[in-house]
């Protein structure tokens, strides 16, 4: 398995896969591991959070350089994504032992009735490129700090931050056992999940990906969490307030070369102010530096993969060929490295891939609309339902129309991000579950119900069985 640069097209890296043998190993480890890990305390595994959370912001160089040799993203905002990481780790390191607590409910009055949270045991998460370390810290903080243990099968593309997650927690003083990486193929998904030793399975990727894993894992009856695409909504109503609603509107296009799946992707823009919009937003996308991503200053950087950037040109192409007009990019850049520049289309015809596909990459589409109503209608009218921002000077308005909007995550005057203290996830095509806050630790667990009788029983309706 290699790990090669966007930018360079030289090799970062290589790595041996996994021997049959060896991921049998990893296997029986991760379970003998949980049998004595779910038996420590809470206190015990947050203060190892918190000495993840000191790695990773002593090695924050290093491993940002690393995100971005191998997938592309500008070295800055790969030191951000390691710094979100280590506050993940705080924040469950002083939150865990009041979301895991028992959940005391009444019932009968001679009876001590209670939920308790209780792990189930190895969970296999399946992750993409895109954001390497933050999309694998959101699922292993939670789960390590609850009791689970952690499996992980990361994207070809980045088996070198697979390696060094592995190395944080390994360095953080975790057991052995309780996060491993597996540099295996997808085609040795199946037979893992199959195991019985596998409890669990949560995947962030695409929804071709999600529907292979939710149809295994339910096969075997097991939970699973999909994290799936978007084409998030920008909705832009009449009274939004302007200069801040374009600078976002770049910001949540653009962030992480447009490769985000809760990125804004369809620009839907009051008729009032729709020319002002596309104007400014067509100015500030055009301007954006695009370079090396190792340098301070880029904005944007390489594509991840040759083939993504090729398949990004084609549903351009296609959406264009359609009737759609490109107000600035539209063509890859002549220059070494997977390169796409920002791009802005209009007119977007029904039925084209940048109206029904999730375009992932820098490239934004813009509509017009005449109503408010005419816009939820619009923003709705998806498969997908990740997440939606709303943009107005009157948050009331802004609110009320963020409720109307079919999405895991609705933000008024901000743009879609994922937060540690929020539950994150989507409905529709987007999946299901929720990662993050006391909604995201409590995914992977038992909830068990347990009665404690105190004196005779009562002939109410504890008497019956069912």
């Amino acid at each position: 398995m290699e790990s090669v640069n966007p930018a360079t097209g030289e090799t970062v890296g290589s790595y041996e896969e996994p021997s049959d043998g060896e991921v049998e190993a990893a296997l029986e480890t991760a379970t003998e591991t949980f049998e004595s890990w779910r038996g420590t305390t809470v206190q015990h595994r947050a203060d190892l959070l918190v000495d993840a959370g000191d790695l990773l912001r002593e090695r924050v160089d290093e491993y940002a350089e690393l995100m971005t040799r191998e997938m592309g993203k500008p070295v800055s905002q790969a030191r951000a994504e390691v710094r979100k990481c280590a506050t993940l780790c705080d924040y469950y390191a002083e939150r865990a032992d009041e979301q895991l607590a028992d959940e005391v409910i009444g019932s009968e009055s001679d009876a001590h009735t209670l939920v308790s949270y209780e792990p189930l045991g190895p969970v296999l998460a399946v992750m993409p490129w895109n954001f390497p370390f933050w999309q694998v810290f959101r699922f292993a903080v939670p789960n390590l700090a609850a009791g689970n243990v952690g499996l992980l099968k990361h994207a070809s593309n980045v088996p070198g931050c697979a390696r060094a997650i592995e190395e944080v927690f390994h360095d953080a003083g975790f057991p052995e056992g309780s996060f491993r990486t597996l540099l295996v193929g997808s085609g040795e998904i199946d037979a893992i999940l199959e195991d019985e030793r596998v409890r669990a399975a949560t995947l962030t990727g695409s929804v071709g990906a999600g529907r292979a894993v939710a149809e295994k894992a339910g096969a075997e009856l097991k939970k699973t969490v999909l994290e799936l695409g978007g084409s998030d909504p920008f909705v832009v109503l009449d009274d939004a307030p302007m200069d801040r609603t374009v600078g976002s509107a770049v910001y949540g296009r653009c962030q992480n070369n447009g490769e985000s799946c809760i990125a804004a992707k369809r620009f839907i823009v009051a008729d009032e102010v729709y020319d002002e919009f596309l104007d400014r937003f067509v100015a500030e996308m055009a301007d954006l530096t695009i370079g090396d991503p190792l340098e301070e200053g880029t904005d944007i950087g390489p594509m991840a993969q040759q083939g993504l950037m090729e398949e990004l040109h084609e549903q351009v192409e296609a959406t264009v060929a359609a009737g759609a007009t490109v107000h600035t990019g539209g063509e890859p850049m002549d220059r070494e490295g997977s390169y796409y520049p920002p791009t802005v289309l209009s007119d977007v015809p029904p039925g084209s891939p940048a109206d029904t596909e999730e375009l992932f990459g820098p490239v934004a589409s813009v509509w017009r609309v005449e109503s408010e109503a005419e816009a939820v209608e619009l923003a709705n009218d998806s498969r997908f339902g990740l997440g939606a921002s709303v943009w107005t000077d009157d948050p009331e308005r802004g609110e009320r129309v963020a409720r109307q909007l079919e999405a895991g995550c609705c933000f008024v005057n901000e743009i879609v991000k994922s937060d540690p203290r929020l539950p994150f996830g989507g409905v529709k095509e987007s999946g299901y579950g929720r990662e993050l806050s006391r909604h995201g630790i409590r995914e992977f667990l038992n909830r068990k119900t347990v009665w404690v009788q105190h004196g005779d029983s009562s002939t109410g309706l504890d008497s019956l069985s069912e």
